[in-house]
């Protein structure tokens, strides 16, 4: 009997940890990822039908995009960079912060272009679109996957922290 009861304390002391147990910032990243394919999915099936969906679709991929990138730059990245030692591996650093610059200056074109729901803008949202999926994929395929090689849980874990506190603080 005594150890079925050792047997089961800690069963109930890993479900506790897990519960209060905050996602990676990997996990976080690629959720952001997620929600913003969505968004750019349903951007372009609008395009060029519906101008209100599509002005609020604009604006709501726009703060996403905004504070992704942000707490990517701020956060993650650095400590990405910092944990890398080949200069292959830093260089993906380089290229993420270019691909954001890239969407950075084709999202105003988009946000000016959404009242016109023509096919340049239809053009315009499909560009972005690809633009952000190859950035995402590209992140999710070589530096996340590099970034669980070089940092331990509990580094990606704090990570998340932060990224969730510094998103909270810019979603307002």
């Amino acid at each position: 009997m005594a150890t079925t009861k050792k047997k089961a304390a800690p069963a109930r002391k890993a479900s506790a940890k897990k519960a209060p147990a905050q996602p990676d910032a990997i996990a976080l990243l690629k959720q952001d990822h997620e929600k913003v394919r969505g968004l750019l999915e349903q951007l372009e099936k609008s395009a060029g039908k519906n101008a209100a969906k599509a002005a609020k679709l604009v604006a709501q991929i726009e703060q996403e995009l905004t504070v992704h990138s942000t707490i990517e730059e701020e956060i993650f990245y650095p400590a990405f960079r910092d944990a890398v030692r080949s200069k292959d591996d830093k260089q993906m650093y380089y290229e993420a912060l270019e691909e954001h610059h890239v969407v950075k200056l084709v999202m105003p074109e988009v946000r000016e272009g959404q009242s016109d729901v023509g096919p340049e803008f239809a053009a315009k949202s499909k560009v972005l679109k690809e633009l952000v999926e190859h950035h995402a994929d590209e992140e999710e395929k070589d530096m996340f996957k590099k970034a669980r090689q070089v940092m331990d849980r509990d580094e990606l874990r704090e990570l998340g922290v932060r990224l969730q506190e510094r998103k909270q603080q810019l979603m307002g």
